[in-house]
């Protein structure tokens, strides 16, 4: 696949079919000129050496070696050149609840929104550090593998709603399995599973999930989204209720979050509308032990202006070379 670096430069190719015009012009002027002279044939007579053909082949090839120059002033690129990188960092997967009491709005402009700004900050911060995101309700699935694409995580941030796991509920250990599994062949020491959530669980037991995480050399930090007094949860403009018709409210589980923290030897914190909890996580994850990874990625594509600008060259140096004299000499008498 060829592509241009810098494709403004390709509209001066519309000067090229200007100049066999203006040459066309001058030569036409030129003849009007000699009848004015005299007859023109006798004219001719009087410049043996003077050839029109050649004139029109310099013009050719002045033409053919501008357009050459200016393909390579746009730098055509060709492929795509696979590199082999290396970076140190960690592996970082966040667990993101999306179930429904993540409506609730006891955060500004709710839980999920509030999550999904703060887990944005944060992929901004990151540099050499690969991101995975997990998202879970009544199940899990992984949403964006361990990468460091950052612009493709924060694409599919935006795309993140209530709506995206189809199944209800609260899974939280599941989501810690699922994330655990998800690191690369390469992580063996710098792991770390984020998981946001208001700590309702009604699925698992999310304390045995983090224990296993951590006996893998995972650690597990948990962020509390939510309220202890609680809230109810607005659903299409109105409050979710239960089959008895209660207003369903929903309230932090700050035990189960603090217990899996303890189990997956890593911290929790309560997020807070300015604070959400994550920057002095990934603090903490920044002091483990940097590990290596290796992988292949797209890099540079191979530059092919130089060639175009060496056979711009070779024309342009032929065109002078020609002249506009005939050869005294033929080939065949």
């Amino acid at each position: 696949m060829l592509i241009f670096a810098n494709i403004e430069f390709l509209w001066l190719l519309l000067a090229v079919p200007l100049f066999p015009l203006i040459y066309a012009l001058v030569r036409a002027g030129r003849r009007r000129r000699l009848r004015r002279f005299g007859d023109e044939a006798l004219v001719r007579e009087l410049m043996p050496s003077w050839s029109g053909a050649k004139g029109w082949v310099r013009i050719c090839l002045y033409s053919l070696a501008f357009m050459l120059f200016v393909i390579g002033l746009a730098r055509p690129q060709i492929g795509a050149r696979l590199k082999e990188r290396e970076a140190k960092g960690a592996e970082i997967m966040i667990c993101l609840d999306v179930s429904n009491s993540m409506l609730a709005q006891d955060y500004s402009p709710d839980r999920l929104s509030r999550a999904k700004l703060a887990i944005s900050r944060i992929v901004d911060r990151l540099q050499d550090d690969r991101i995975g995101l997990i998202l879970f309700a009544g199940s899990s699935f992984v949403q964006l593998p361990i990468t460091t694409d950052y612009v493709s995580a924060k694409m599919f941030l935006n795309s993140i709603s209530t709506q995206s796991v189809p199944v209800q509920g609260t899974a939280i250990g599941d989501a810690v399995l699922t994330a655990a599994k998800s690191f690369s062949i390469q992580s063996e020491k710098s792991r770390a599973i984020i998981v946001i959530t208001d700590g309702e669980n009604h699925e698992d037991d999310p304390v045995d999930a983090a224990r296993q995480a951590a006996e893998m050399g995972i650690k597990v930090y948990t962020i509390g989204v939510g309220s202890l007094q609680g809230q109810p949860i607005p659903m299409d403009g109105e409050l979710l209720r239960d089959n008895d018709g209660n207003i369903v409210v929903t309230r932090l589980d700050e035990v189960t979050l603090r217990k899996m923290a303890s189990e997956g030897n890593g911290a929790y914190i309560h997020a807070g509308n300015e604070e959400f909890g994550l920057n002095p996580i990934i603090d903490d994850i920044r002091r483990m032990e940097e590990e290596k990874f290796k992988s292949v990625v797209f890099e540079e594509y191979d530059e092919q202006y130089m060639y175009f600008f060496a056979l711009a060259l070779a024309l342009f140096i032929l065109e002078m070379l020609i002249g506009e004299r005939r050869h005294k000499k033929r080939l065949f008498v």
